[in-house]
This record gives structure tokens, C-alpha cells and sequence, in this order.
């Protein structure tokens, strides 16, 4: 028998990611077909770009399994759910608007101010996750790594193209 609430809930994250991935699809490219991400400068320590699909996949549905942890352990959408699904709900949106600051607009200094936002929402988030259910807690342990080197990333990019004020007639932060 399927558990379809666990499937569920790995699958959610994972569909914000696509989206975001799809809704970029062409917008990041500039009027000479380059893409924005490729012209810009990046540190020797920047991953190749293949690597960023399998990575968000891997950590996307591991948090939604932690999620699904939690659900479980506090018998459903209960009293004790609520505080550890909405700290869940509040940094997977702020996952998903990072993508469109950061591609779509541009926008490197503010992506970097919003993924420490999201730093610190996906920290309570552990944390709650932790005291309802510590596997589930544990679990969001490689999220918050990444996060932290996603963190590292934006910033050194930032602090690497913050002299470039304009870039495809965008101004940057």
C-alpha cells in the first residue's frame, strides 16, 4: 500500500524547485542567447552547474521526508504540528523566492540578505523539527550544510560582481 502522504510530502519541495527551475527557463539568458550566470564572475570553489539538480533533489526530498517525520509524530496537523510546519512552510518559500531574486532579477546583493533570512528560518525549522522528532531533526542537517555553503557562495559572487553595477541593463545590489 502507497503511502501517499509521505510521497506527499517528498514531493512538494521538489515541485517548487522544478518550477522555479522551469519558470527561469530562458529569462536568465541575455539579448546575445549567454547566460547571465555563465558572464558573471564566480569564485574557483563554485560548483559546476550540474551538480545544483541533484544536490536541491537530494536535500528537497530529504527535508520533505523530515516533514513527514514530524506530521507523523505529532498525530497529523495537531496542536504540536503547528509551530514545526509552519517554520517548514515559511523557509520552503523563502527557498523557492531565492531563485527568481537571484536569476531572474538579478539581484546578488539582496539574493544575499534573503538566503541568511532563510538561513536562519531553516535553523528554527531544524530545531522544532529536532524537539518533535530528533531523526527528523537530524535529517535536516545536510540542508543546513548546504545552505551555509549556498550562503558562502552568494556572498563571494556578490562581493566578486558588486563593482559590475549594470548587467543585461539590470542594477544590482
Amino acid at each position: 500500500m502507497v503511502n501517499w502522504a509521505m510521497m506527499g510530502s517528498m514531493i512538494l519541495p521538489n515541485t517548487g524547485g522544478w518550477a522555479g527551475a522551469l519558470a527561469m527557463g530562458g529569462q536568465v539568458k541575455d539579448k546575445d542567447g549567454h547566460a547571465w550566470y555563465q558572464t558573471i564572475k564566480k569564485p574557483s570553489w563554485n560548483p559546476p552547474n550540474w551538480v545544483f539538480g541533484p544536490a536541491w533533489t537530494a536535500l528537497y526530498t530529504g527535508m520533505g521526508y523530515a516533514s513527514y517525520m514530524v506530521y507523523r509524530e505529532c498525530g497529523g496537523f495537531t496542536a504540536r504540528a503547528v509551530v514545526p510546519l509552519s517554520l517548514y512552510g515559511g523557509q520552503l518559500v523563502l527557498n523557492w523566492m531565492w531563485t527568481p531574486i537571484f536569476f531572474k532579477f538579478h539581484q546578488i546583493g539582496l539574493a544575499c540578505v534573503h538566503i541568511v533570512t532563510l538561513d536562519v528560518a531553516a535553523a528554527a525549522c531544524a530545531a522544532a523539527f529536532y524537539r518533535a522528532s530528533p531523526t527528523a531533526g537530524l535529517l535536516m542537517a545536510p540542508y543546513l550544510a548546504w545552505l551555509a555553503f549556498a550562503t558562502a557562495l552568494n556572498y563571494s559572487i556578490w562581493d566578486l560582481n558588486k563593482d559590475n553595477k549594470i548587467t543585461d541593463g539590470k542594477e544590482k545590489l
